[in-house]
């Protein structure tokens, strides 16, 4: 129970993805935060399916990837098609491969996502309040007073930090007077998860159709013979609210040549889709995460990836202020950060979607004429299928012109600021195959020195850490050897010369230098991220 009167240093509004994330986070560097949710639970539906590697990622470094992995469904390709004709074929079978322990686009719900970080929140005793809705906000410069509906009694709480994650109609963002600014596509749209043995309708692919009246897209659930369904919404002479997939199935096989049977309709939704951004993701002591710091099309699944990316690149730099590590002022590289990555999958689904949704006639022919043929040209291209699997699953996204890197590196291919390449290493010391991303697996900040060194530099290295960052500075030194000649290539790395490399909390590399100089390290943890000795 909630009482009358309660502090906390962190309250997290909602217990979507991106809410239940940054809590889960939190909870990695040891903050208890209080989570609560209008809602009486996890939603029964299922909402966004997409799950990207760089989800997949995190969920790794939290130790749950594999059963996320055991209970979706690997997508293995998408077809494009204009009625019963195959235009194009795109196969996303290990198309990252190499670039991630994940080289796909897995199928699995957001209910399911929401219950698998539940299940880590409940492992780590971190309730969810439900029921409880968020009435009114009063900050200052030092707290924030929150008044609460708890189970129908109104309680007053106070905060020293408020995370709004509250989704599209973020009451947060509200109180707040945040501006939510955009637009709403014309039309309706509906989704559908549907149990169908239509033989059209591939288990593991994603098939596509594209027809001068609109779309359809049939996306392959974990279940077996199901699939989530959506579509534009044709003209009725009917509220759009009252409809059901059956008033949907003529149009259905209008667009795709195909009478598609439903032996069962698990969910059926009529709604509008939004592309709308917070002009600002904080305010004081508060934070927007997610929904209720941006919302778009549904073209690429980045919704839900997006928040949860969220609530990890915040969560370690709030827990590090709380715990008395970081200077205050590392919460500004928060909406730095993140603000320019919201933008730009702002305008890369704007585009798509527009596309998909135009009636423009020009543009339908270019969709049914041109289009599939620049995408097969186009994927039969190694270069071009890896830089369009980094963008859409998100692995490509990086800070590079964050204020928390120094990059004094002659190094091109990879820089501060950029994520922390997975590649496979042989770990001299324990004799075993693992990879960079296992070493940084831990909490706090990793310090990769690469090249050859007297046993009496790395015990002072060592040494250093210890004395003046202890429990924020892991560290990993990899000698020059035929087994680990690919990671020098990747830092560009003359085996007789020598490199270190800081990697941020969230796997991204904040400081890069072709000497190793514990002094220029100093400087860089104490005055460039703020780290307080």
């Amino acid at each position: 129970m909630i009482t009358e009167g309660t502090h906390t240093q962190v309250l997290i509004v909602g217990a979507g993805p991106s809410g239940l994330m940054m809590a889960a986070q939190l909870l990695r560097y040891g903050i208890q935060p209080i989570i609560i949710d209008s809602k009486k639970g996890i939603t029964a539906f299922s909402k966004a399916l997409a799950v990207h590697a760089q989800t997949l990622e995190i969920y790794r470094q939290m130790g749950i990837a594999d059963t996320a992995i055991q209970y979706g469904k690997p997508i293995r390709a998408v077809t494009i098609n204009q009625k019963n004709k195959q235009l194009a074929l795109i196969s996303l079978k290990n198309v990252g491969e190499g670039l991630t322990p994940y080289p796909y686009l897995l199928s699995y719900k957001q209910n399911e996502n929401e219950q698998l970080l539940l299940n880590y929140l409940s492992q780590n005793c971190c309730p969810v309040y439900w029921d409880t809705e968020l009435i009114n906000i009063n900050q200052d410069e030092n707290r924030v007073k929150v008044t609460l509906n708890h189970h129908n009694s109104e309680v007053n709480l106070t905060c020293d930090w408020l995370i709004g994650a509250d989704g599209m109609h973020s009451r947060v963002r509200q109180l707040l007077k945040i501006p939510f600014t955009g637009k709403t596509y014309p039309g309706w749209f509906c989704v559908a998860d549907i149990v169908s043995d239509n033989s059209e309708l591939v288990e593991d692919e994603m098939t596509d159709f594209i027809d001068k009246d609109g779309f359809a897209a049939f996306l392959p659930l974990a279940e077996k013979n199901s699939f989530r369904v959506a579509a534009n919404v044709p003209q009725f002479n009917t509220d759009p609210n009252e409809l059901n997939f059956e008033h949907l199935r003529p149009f259905l096989k209008s667009i795709t040549g195909i009478d598609v049977q439903a032996q069962k309709v698990l969910w059926f939704s009529v709604y509008q889709i939004h592309k709308r951004m917070a002009d600002n993701f904080r305010n004081q002591h508060c934070f927007l995460i997610g929904d209720a710091a941006h919302v778009h099309s549904p073209a690429g699944g980045q919704g839900m990836n997006t928040g949860i990316q969220d609530g990890y690149n915040l969560a370690w730099k709030l827990a590090g202020v709380i715990n008395g590590n970081y200077a205050e002022t590392i919460l500004d590289s928060y909406a730095a950060e993140r603000m320019p990555v919201a933008k730009r999958i702002l305008k890369s689904t704007d585009r798509v979607f527009s596309l998909i949704i135009s009636k423009n006639w020009f543009v339908n022919i270019f969709k049914r004429h041109f289009l599939p043929k620049l995408l097969n040209f186009v994927w039969s291209k190694e270069h071009f299928r890896k830089a369009i699997f980094k963008q859409i699953s998100q692995i490509g996204i990086n800070y590079r012109t964050s204020k928390l890197n120094l990059h004094l590196s002659s190094g091109i291919k990879i820089k501060a600021g950029d994520r922390l390449p997975y590649i496979i290493i042989y770990d001299e010391k324990r004799q075993l195959d693992t990879d960079l991303h296992e070493w940084c697996s831990k909490p706090g900040f990793t310090l990769l020195i690469l090249g050859k060194f007297e046993e009496m530099f790395l015990f002072n290295t060592a040494r250093w850490i210890t004395l003046k960052y202890p429990n924020l500075l892991n560290f990993y030194y990899l000698p020059p050897s035929g087994k680990n000649l690919a990671v020098f290539e990747a830092f560009e790395v003359n085996p007789h010369l020598q490199k270190a490399i800081i990697i941020r909390p969230d796997m991204h590399i904040g400081y890069m230098n072709d000497m190793v100089d514990l002094k220029t390290m100093d400087n860089y943890l104490q005055n460039v991220v703020g780290i307080i000795g």
